[in-house]
């Protein structure tokens, strides 16, 4: 059974009396554990693909299915579906709430759900990306891209879901802090046995992530990259 099946996905915008097609049949499966590259420049469709499997855009048309469970279109993703998809993005601090400590942020969906020792889970969760338990009674401005990018992750980390959704989860951070990010992550899927989505336009953080990829152009696949052609590869930007 895949991780992922995307099968004809189209994603249609309105606006202004007209539509917009940002998807336009893409097809695909990911296994178990792998790490799967969605790539290409910035506009193709990459982040409208992710949204829709993530249940941010319900607006869509075609076939998505999660470990062979399907989702539905103008359906939002309820029960231990939606616990098993998250998603990191790309502006760690935009994605946090700017008034909420740390405590809160990572806390309020195990309470939500009725999970008992939720204190020990950001505890841990935290330990998890190298972060002290002391950080949990700071604010997201308090913090480094860096470190605001591992709460993030940390927060997604909570719900143990098994297929983790990255947008450009290090393209709004400094050079010197992606790779212990990049790092990170691959350490974290392993341990956890997590399938990754990874939406980039960087072909080196696609070389070092990605088992396999696509490149997407104005909404469509145009090309397929295995793991030797990935080693190769040239994104454009």
């Amino acid at each position: 059974m895949n991780a992922l099946s995307i099968a004809d996905l189209s994603v249609t915008f309105q606006g202004g009396g007209k539509g917009f097609t940002a998807v336009c049949g893409v097809s695909f499966d990911v296994a178990p554990g792998e790490t799967f590259g969605l790539i290409g420049p910035s506009g193709c469709g990459k982040t409208t693909v992710l949204r829709a499997v993530a249940g941010l855009n319900t607006n869509w048309q075609g076939s998505i299915s999660v470990s062979g469970e399907p989702l539905h279109p103008g359906r939002k993703i309820t029960g231990a579906l939606r616990a098993g998809i998250q998603m990191v993005f790309q502006d760690p601090y935009s994605s946090l709430h700017p008034r909420h400590r740390i405590s809160r942020i990572l806390g309020e969906p195990l309470s939500l759900r009725g999970i008992r020792n939720v204190e020990e889970e950001v505890r841990i969760a935290l330990d998890q990306v190298g972060l002290p338990t002391a950080v949990a009674g700071r604010y997201p401005h308090q913090f480094s891209g860096g470190q605001r990018q591992r709460v993030a992750i940390a927060r997604a980390l909570l719900l143990k879901p098994k297929l983790l959704l990255l947008d450009e989860p290090t393209s709004a951070l400094d050079v010197s802090v992606q790779a212990e990010i990049l790092n990170l992550l691959n350490d974290l899927k392993a341990s956890h046995g997590m399938t990754f989505i990874l939406v980039s336009h960087d072909p080196g953080v696609v070389a070092h992530m990605c088992d396999r990829a696509v490149v997407m152009e104005a909404g469509k696949i145009a090309q397929v990259l295995d793991r030797e052609a990935l080693s190769g590869s040239t994104v454009p930007d």
